[in-house]
């Protein structure tokens, strides 16, 4: 006896097999769904990562060429501090040894003669006193008498001028040794600095009248005084017959 499906049996015999095959195709098509996903991203990133290395290497190569700038400004900066220091810098035996040897040393600054003008512009000076500041600067001593020469001739210089404003400029606070001395020390001709000191005495006692006023209110009245107050008259070059005359007679000298 052979058994043959009924309509009812048959339906559920078709939904059974539909079912089994949906089973069977979700995953397959969500395989095929992941494989398909991950072909893609595989192929993206073969794209993106050359994309990335050249950026990279953009930058990497703008880098370089920012630092190579920079080293370059550093490097001249650093030159030209070197070149300055070599300029200011002082001399070595290494660049004496390079330097030209003329056998006289290199003169620096303004000549003999305007350095002469420079001082006599000041004030007065003795032909010795100027020959002395300028030994300092003058490579013999026939070079500073050819200047000072010069310079008597043109007028600039007058020992004889630097005399009286010597006298001038001390007349009112030393005695005439005092000034007779410093006139003798700047070789002031002994015939010039005799008259000068005749013209002092003249007026010695006048002179030292007023140093003394400046100084002290009156006179001594007890030998201690008398011998402070003669002392620092003294000290200023005044004779003694002056200072008897303005402290009165003392018991000693």
């Amino acid at each position: 006896m052979s058994w043959k499906p009924t309509p009812a049996s048959a339906d559920r015999l078709r939904a059974k097999l539909d079912d089994e095959f949906e089973t069977v195709a979700k995953p397959e098509g969500l395989r095929r769904s992941s494989d398909a996903r991950r072909e893609r991203e595989a192929a993206a990133p073969s794209v993106e990562p050359d994309i990335w290395q050249r950026s990279s290497e953009q930058r990497g190569n703008a880098r370089g060429s920012r630092i190579g700038a920079a080293s370059g400004r550093t490097s001249d900066r650093v030159s030209g501090r070197a070149a300055d220091g070599a300029a200011g810098r002082p001399s070595t035996a290494e660049d004496e040894a390079a330097a030209p040897d003329t056998g006289k040393p290199a003169r620096k600054g303004p000549s003999l003669k305007m350095r002469a003008v420079g001082y006599l512009s000041r004030r007065e000076h003795a032909r010795e006193e100027l020959a002395r500041k300028l030994a300092a600067y003058a490579e013999d001593v026939d070079e500073i008498e050819s200047v000072l020469d010069a310079l008597e001739k043109e007028g600039w210089l007058s020992t004889e001028r630097f005399a009286q404003s010597l006298v001038h400029r001390r007349a009112s606070r030393q005695g005439a040794a005092r000034i007779v001395q410093e006139l003798r020390q700047h070789g002031v001709d002994d015939t010039q600095v005799a008259e000068l000191r005749e013209q002092l005495r003249a007026t010695e006692y006048d002179r030292a009248l007023e140093v003394w006023k400046k100084r002290f209110d009156a006179k001594p009245e007890d030998r201690a005084v008398y011998a402070k107050q003669a002392r620092f008259l003294a000290s200023r070059g005044f004779a003694h017959d002056v200072i008897r005359r303005i402290l009165g007679e003392g018991e000693d000298d």
